[in-house]
This record gives structure tokens, sequence and C-alpha cells, in this order.
């Protein structure tokens, strides 16, 4: 017999046994261990279970199996062993949060502009992932099997606005399935307020463009042949018109990287202060009045917040709807184009 990994860390792993019934026969390993009420109950997700397999944690018959796709016989002695969760890789930060409501599942946030949610190579530090760590503290239970925030949906560094986090593994599963419908089918709300060059000779429209990174500047997204991109859909409504700019309400549709920045230029309409996707428009800001014409060349971001987020709670069904205000520099950038 070949005996089963041992957990990766000094606390014991919790271990599940099951007997393969008859009408299981003939099926994955995997997928019979996601079905077991006791696994579901302990809100462990079937990619999970999947990488416990091949890192030596399951077993049939008392010998180890590290196949994911192992097919499963009448009367088969299936054992599951599952370790506490790890602590966080990234490192708890002292940084200061506006939490609009908080209970024992999750969190929503009003994200300030030039906050970076999650680290990677260019912000290893710093982002809302470590702050979220050192708020939680032991109130994460391990979301995936690590002890860290789980990110169903992300905003740009230099976005502004309402963002929600799942602390525990249930909250995790029941967000990811909500932002993976895009409010089509389950209750979802996401809307933006965007500024924006040129005014849209229209009310309202809608954006259905795919989008793909760019042919040539790969840090780019772009609108690209359906062949090679992503499905994109983008709401669109004007609020408020300043002759050489505007400000739209955007609902999404599909949540793609950059998605209102890149629709709103493929329109002819792009995001005032956008310097990636709006930067042939700097002529724009000549035309404005002095107080404007400030404002917006100090902005140093993309004028764009998430203004309202509405959801059904995964765990308690309750629907929970949040608004933001304009910050300070949005506000100040809307006061000036209208009295312009």
């Amino acid at each position: 017999m070949t005996a089963m990994a041992p957990p990766q860390n000094d606390a014991p792993a919790e271990r599940f046994e099951f007997i393969v019934a008859p009408q299981h026969a003939g099926g994955r390993l995997d997928r019979f261990l996601a079905e077991q009420p006791e696994i579901v109950a302990a809100h462990v997700s079937r990619s999970r279970i999947k990488g416990l397999i091949e890192d030596g944690r399951a077993a049939i018959g008392g010998e180890t199996a590290r196949d994911p796709a192992k097919k499963l016989a009448a009367g088969d002695a299936v054992a599951l062993d599952i370790p506490p969760p790890a602590p966080a890789e990234p490192k708890a930060e002292d940084i200061a949060l506006n939490i609009v409501y908080e209970d024992a599942h999750l969190l929503v946030i009003d994200k300030p502009a030039g906050l970076v949610v999650h680290p990677a190579s260019a912000h290893e530090s710093g982002t809302l992932v470590n702050a979220l760590i050192a708020h939680c503290g032991e109130s994460l239970s391990g979301v995936g099997g690590v002890k860290k925030p789980g990110i169903v949906h992300r905003i740009d560094k230099d976005t502004s606005g309402l963002l929600v986090v799942a602390k525990t593994d249930a909250a995790h599963h029941g967000l990811s399935r909500l932002f993976a419908d895009h409010g089509r089918t389950l209750p979802l709300t996401r809307e933006y307020l965007a500024f924006v060059w040129g005014v849209p000779d229209r009310a309202h429209g809608t954006v259905d463009a795919p989008l793909g990174r760019h042919s040539t500047q790969r840090e780019k997204m772009a609108v690209v042949p359906e062949a090679r991109g992503r499905e994109a859909i983008t709401h669109w409504e004007k609020a408020e018109e300043y002759g050489v700019a505007a400000l739209l309400r955007c609902q999404l549709e599909t949540g793609r990287t950059h998605q209102i920045r890149v629709h709103m230029a493929h329109i002819g309409h792009p995001l005032i202060g956008d310097k990636t996707y709006g930067a042939g428009f700097k002529t724009k800001v000549a035309k404005l009045q002095p107080a404007a014409r400030e404002i917006v060349e100090q902005l140093g971001r993309q004028a764009l917040h998430a203004a309202t987020l509405g959801f059904e709670h995964p765990i308690t069904g309750e629907e929970m709807l949040f608004e933001s205000d304009l910050p300070a520099d949005l506000a100040a950038l809307r006061e000036a184009l209208a009295s312009a």
C-alpha cells in the first residue's frame, strides 16, 4: 500500500470516508467526492478536490489515487484528507479601508482610486488584498484552501468605487456564480459613472463588441474579431451633458478587463483622463474653461466610478444594494464641467 501524503502544516487534516454505491460505479473520483453531502457541507469546491487528489490526499481501498478522473467500482472504499487552510501568502498590511458593509461572510469596500486590488509582480504589497488580510484576521476561513479574501470581481487601480469580497468559501462560491452569470438570470447590478469626451447623439445605447488583447500593445485591450475575443456588452445612458463632455451611466452585462474604457473609446467617447484609451483627445482639454481645464489636467486617472452594486447575499438570500457618491476629484470635475 502507498501511504497518503501528510498535511502540509502541523494541524491535522480532516478525513472523509465513503463507500461507492452501485449507482456511482463507473463515475470519476473527483465528481464522486464533490457530490458527497459531507463535502458539500464543508464548502470544498470541485477544483480544490481535484488539487487535493493530485497532491496525493485521496485513496481508494487504502491506496493513494492521484488521478481525479479515476473510475470507481461499486464497493470501493474512498477516503479524502482535507488539510486546514494554509496561511495567506500575501502579507497583512495595516492599510485604511472604507468598509461600507461587513458580516461573517463578506464585506463591501468603497475603493479609492490608486489602490491595486490584488498583488502582482508590479505591486507585491500595498494592495487591497494585503489590507483585507490584516483587517479580517482569523475571520477568513480558507477560500480555496488558503486563508485569503475571495476576490470575485476587480476594479482597475485608477477606478474608484464599490467592490464585494468574500470572507468564506461558501460566500466565495455563491458570489462567483453571481458574477459569472453577469446578472442575466441571477440578481446582480453594477452601475458605473463615466465622464466621457463628446456628447452622444442618443439618450442611451448598447455596445456589443468582443474584447481581447491588443495585437501589438499587449498591456492594452481592444475590440477584436469574435473568433479571438470574448463577449463584452455594455449598456449606457446619458445622464448629463456639458458641451464638450458628458456623464454616462454604464451598466455591465459582462465583466471584461477595461471593458467600459475600451467600449466608450470604440464609440468615439473615451473617458476623460484615460491616458491609455483616450490619448488622442487631448485637444478637447483646450476647449474647456480654465477651471475645468486645470481639474482635468490634474486628475491623474480615468474619470470612472463604480457607483452602484446590488446582489443577493450568497448565504442569507437577502437583497443588498449599495451606492457610492462621487469621490472628491470626480465631484470637482462634475462641478467644473457643469459650470463651464
